[in-house]
C-alpha cells in the first residue's frame, strides 16, 4: 500500500485556491469540500488531503510537497537508512518550530485556525510527519479551518493556506533558511548511535554507555535532560571500558554491559532505576543534546514487569508456574485477572515469543515472590506447596540454554548475586564493577536455599492468534484507531498499556494501532502462521515502505513501532484468543 496519487485536479496556481476561498466564505462549514485538492504555489504543492466536517471535528489533514533540488537539499546528506531517517526528523523539526512561530494561532470557534504538526519528542524514529524520497520532501499535518459556529471563515483561511503556510515552508524546507551544519550534526549523530548498536553483538555487548551521557531526566512525565551543577555525568568503570567505533565521531569510550546476567545494585535515590530506564531508551536513536545520544541497548530489550488483572490467552508459562488449585493448565495459560507472578511469567513467555534475547526488570515494579523465595520461607511453606518457580531459580538458565540475557535491577535480595556474570554497584550516579565482591560477601554469608526449578525451560512453543478475535472496525469500512491516555482505541476494544515503558509517544501507541488493522486486513494474521512469522512479515514489509504502508494518504501522526510493542499489545486485547500452538520445528497443535 501506499500514496495513490493527488487527490481532486491538478490547479497550478495558489490564486485558484484563494479565489475558492473567497468564494465559500460565510457559507456552511461543508462548503470547505470545495478546495480538498492539489494546489502549485511558486516552489511547492499543497495538498488538502482531508477536509474536517465541522469546526469542532478533528482537524483537516495537508501535506506540503516541494521539489528537492529546488528546496536546494538534492545532495543527501546521510549515508544509511537510520541516517535517513535522521534527514527527516530534523526537517520535520524546523517545520513544527517554524508553524509554532508564524501561526496566527486559533481563530473562530472549535480548533480554529490551528496548524498542528505532530512534533518529535527526544527519540529519533522514522514516523509518517516527513518523508524524504530521491526527489522531492514531504511534510504532513493538521490544520483546524477557521469557521465561527458552522460559517466558513474563507478570509481567515486563504490567510492561513496563502501566506502562513508558505512562510513555513519557507523557512523550514528550504536550505537557505535551514542551519545546513546543524542538519548535519543531526544525521551524523543519529548514524553514529546505529553504528555503536550494530557493534554490540561483535564485542559481546547487550548495552552501551559513552562517557559523559546525562541519564538523569527532568520527570518521569518529562523526557528532556536534567541540567545543573549537581548532574553527574556517567564514567564508565575501568573493569568495563570499551571503545567502540563511529563512522562520524571517531571511538567512543564507555561503559559496555556483558551478555549474560547482570545484577544492578545500590541504594535508593543513586541510579540504579535510571540506569536500566535508560538501557531501555536505548533501543531508540536520539537527537543531539539529549544526553543518552550515545547510549544504546540491543534492539530486542523489552522490560518485564507484573500486571495485576491483565488478561492472558494461551501462554505456556509451566517453567515458571506448576501445578495450581483446580488443575489450571499453565501450558496454555489463560486467564482476564492474572496475578502478579502469572503476569511476569507470561510477560518474559511473550517476549521471547516476539524475538527478544534481552529482558530488562527492576524489582521496584515486579511480583516479589516470582522474584525469590528465600531459605526462611522456603522452610515455612515446603516446596511441594509452592507451584511458583521463581526467577532467580531460571535466570541462569535463560542466558545458558536461551541465550538470553538480563538486566536486573536488585535492591532487596542477595541470592541473585551469587547468580551474576555482572554486578554494577550504582553509588550517587556513579557506577563501580563489584562482582568480585559481592561473591566474597555470598560466600561469606552462606544460605541454605535450594533452587526450586524442576524440568527446564525450552524454547517457546508459537502461538497462532485467532484473526477474528481482531477487529479494528466499529462500523464496515470505517477502522476506528486511537491512543488515549495510555490506552489504545482499536474498534469496540480499549487495550490498557499503562505497564509497556519503551512506548514512548502516543503517535507510537497509534503505530501499534494501525499495525494491528494491516495484519488484519491484509491477512498476514491468518490463522495458519504463529504470531513470531507474523511479526516476521511485518517487519520485512515496515523495512521496505516504513509507516506509510498503513496508509493510502498517510496522515501525519503514526511513528513506527517494534515488533515487541506490537506484540505486548496484542496480547494485552482481552479478546485475543490462541487457536492452536507450535512447538519449534513441530506441526500446528490445538490449544486445547
Amino acid at each position: 500500500m501506499g500514496d495513490s496519487g493527488r487527490c481532486g485536479p491538478s490547479i497550478r496556481t495558489d490564486d485558484e485556491l484563494l479565489a475558492r476561498l473567497r468564494h465559500i466564505d460565510g457559507r456552511g462549514y461543508k462548503a470547505y469540500k470545495e478546495i480538498q485538492g492539489t494546489f502549485g504555489f511558486a516552489d511547492f504543492e499543497l495538498i488538502i488531503d482531508h477536509v474536517q466536517g465541522d469546526p469542532f471535528a478533528a482537524p483537516s489533514r495537508l501535506r506540503v510537497r516541494i521539489d528537492r533540488e529546488v528546496a536546494g537539499l538534492g545532495a543527501d546528506p546521510f549515508q544509511s537508512a537510520a541516517g535517513r531517517t535522521a534527514f527527516e526528523d530534523f526537517l520535520l523539526r524546523a517545520f513544527a518550530d517554524a508553524a509554532r512561530r508564524l501561526s496566527g494561532g486559533r481563530r473562530g470557534t472549535g480548533k480554529s485556525g490551528e496548524i498542528i504538526v505532530d512534533r518529535p519528542g527526544q527519540q529519533v524514529i522514522e514516523r509518517t510527519g516527513c518523508r524524504v524520497t530521491d526527489r522531492t520532501i514531504e511534510v504532513r499535518f493538521f490544520v483546524g479551518l477557521p469557521a465561527r459556529g458552522r460559517r466558513v471563515l474563507g478570509r481567515q483561511a486563504a490567510a492561513m493556506l496563502g501566506d502562513e503556510i508558505p512562510a513555513i515552508v519557507a523557512e523550514s524546507l528550504d536550505a537557505s533558511a535551514l542551519d545546513t551544519d546543524a542538519l548535519r550534526r543531526h544525521v551524523e549523530c543519529v548514524e553514529d548511535q546505529d553504528a555503536l548498536r550494530r557493534a554490540l553483538s561483535d564485542h559481546g555487548l547487550i548495552a552501551f554507555i559513552a562517557d559523559g551521557s546525562v541519564l538523569p531526566r527532568l520527570s518521569g512525565i518529562d523526557e528532556r535532560p536534567l541540567a545543573g551543577a549537581d548532574v553527574v555525568p556517567f564514567s564508565a568503570p575501568d573493569a568495563l571500558r570499551r571503545t567502540l567505533p563511529t563512522p562520524h565521531g571517531g571511538p567512543v569510550t564507555g561503559m559496555g554491559i556483558p551478555e549474560g546476567v547482570t545484577v544492578v545494585v545500590g541504594g535508593g535515590f543513586h541510579g540504579k532505576s535510571t540506569l536500566l530506564r535508560a538501557v531501555l531508551r536505548g533501543v531508540y536513536n536520539h537527537r543531539p543534546g539529549d544526553g543518552r545520544e550515545r547510549v544504546v541497548a540491543r534492539d530486542d530489550a523489552v522490560k518485564i514487569r507484573s500486571e495485576d488483572g491483565r488478561s492472558i490467552a494461551g501462554v505456556d508459562i509451566s517453567a515458571f508456574l506448576g501445578d495450581l488449585p483446580g488443575k489450571t493448565n499453565t501450558r496454555a495459560f489463560a486467564t482476564e485477572n492474572a496475578s502478579g507472578s502469572s503476569s511476569q511469567a507470561a510477560a518474559i513467555i511473550e517476549a521471547l515469543e516476539a524475538g527478544s534475547r534481552l529482558l530488562l526488570m527492576d524489582e521496584d515494579s515486579c511480583a516479589t515472590n516470582f522474584m525469590i523465595r528465600d531459605e526462611r520461607m522456603q522452610r515455612v511453606v515446603a516446596p511441594e506447596r509452592e507451584p511458583i518457580t521463581p526467577l532467580v531459580d531460571r535466570i541462569r538458565e535463560l542466558y545458558e540454554r536461551l541465550d538470553v540475557s538480563t538486566v536486573v535491577v536488585m535492591g532487596g535480595s542477595g541470592d541473585y548475586l551469587a547468580l551474576a556474570d555482572s554486578v554494577i554497584l550504582m553509588d550517587h550516579y556513579r557506577a563501580e564493577l563489584v562482582t568480585e565482591s559481592a561473591r566474597e560477601v555470598f560466600n561469606a554469608l552462606p544460605t541454605a536455599r535450594v533452587s526450586e526449578a524442576t524440568g527446564r525451560i525450552d524454547e517457546t512453543a508459537g502461538r497462532v492468534v485467532d484473526p477474528a478475535t481482531i477487529d479494528p472496525f466499529r462500523r464496515p469500512g470505517r477502522p476506528k484507531i486511537d491512543a488515549r491516555d495510555r490506552r489504545l482505541v482499536l474498534g469496540s476494544d480499549e487495550i490498557d498499556v499503562a505497564a509497556l515503558d519503551a512506548l514512548v509517544s502516543r503517535s507510537q501507541l497509534r503505530g501499534v494501532g494501525w499495525a494491528l488493522h494491516y495484519l488484519k486486513v491484509n491477512g498476514l494474521l491468518d490463522g495458519n502462521r504463529t504470531l513470531a512469522e507474523t511479526l516476521d512479515l511485518l517487519d520485512a514489509d515496515l523495512a521496505r515502505s516504513g509507516p506509510d504502508l498503513f496508509f493510502q494518504r498517510p496522515p501525519g501522526d503514526v511513528v513506527r513501532p517494534r515488533r515487541h510493542e506490537v506484540a505486548m499489545v496484542l496480547n494485552r486485547l482481552r479478546t485475543l484468543r490462541v487457536l492452536a500452538t507450535r512447538a519449534p520445528d513441530a506441526s500446528l497443535k490445538d490449544s486445547a
